[in-house]
């Protein structure tokens, strides 16, 4: 075999080994590349996959907040509601007739008398002609009247050497009336 034989097998077997080679190394490029789209595929469901879950944290957080800011801004509007009708009460009571606070501070100072036996007695201003006349009364002869006192209604009294004194003023009921009721009134008026 002559040399230009032998040089021609040679290049014919490197030509086949490059073309293998070349088949090889696009086989493992695409295999490559496969691998590549399928990895990059996941990361890609993946990161997704996480961004949902971010958002969905998120707008469960920013709805807890909103739910959270809705419902103290109807409690605060349910308060000042409740306040409100705690004022017209106690303004309610004051517009009642002189017969209503006569009769009233009758039986308060009658409560009074078997609390303390006697002693000073305040009063609103509005109610002084009353009381300074039920004190002039034989059953409340133990009672003077003190100077005017700033309640709504009804009466404080204090015994006579000081140590006790009672307050039956017309707020000291309604708070112990609202203490009691507030929750039926408050499911009342919001339901």
């Amino acid at each position: 075999m002559g040399l230009e034989a032998v040089i021609g097998e040679i290049q014919e077997k490197g030509r086949q080994e490059v073309d293998q080679i070349r088949r090889e190394a696009l086989t493992e490029s695409e295999r490559v590349l496969r691998d590549a789209r399928q990895r990059s595929d996941e990361i890609k469901l993946q990161t997704e996959a996480d961004v949902v879950r971010q958002v969905e944290a998120v707008l469960s957080r920013e709805t807890s907040s909103a739910n959270l800011v809705t419902k103290r801004a109807t409690l605060n509007a349910e308060k000042e509601l409740l306040d409100q009708v705690y004022a017209s009460a106690l303004t309610a009571i004051r517009k009642e007739p002189a017969s209503f606070h006569e009769k009233a501070l009758r039986r308060l100072l009658e409560t009074a008398k078997t609390e303390i036996g006697g002693g000073r007695v305040r009063v609103n201003r509005a109610d002084l002609p009353i009381v300074e006349a039920l004190v002039k009364e034989p059953a409340f002869a133990g009672f003077t009247v003190g100077p005017p006192a700033e309640i709504e209604g009804g009466l404080v009294a204090e015994s006579n050497d000081g140590a006790f004194q009672v307050d039956h003023s017309y707020r000291t009921y309604l708070n112990a009336v609202w203490e009691s009721s507030l929750k039926d009134a408050s499911d009342l008026l919001f339901g």
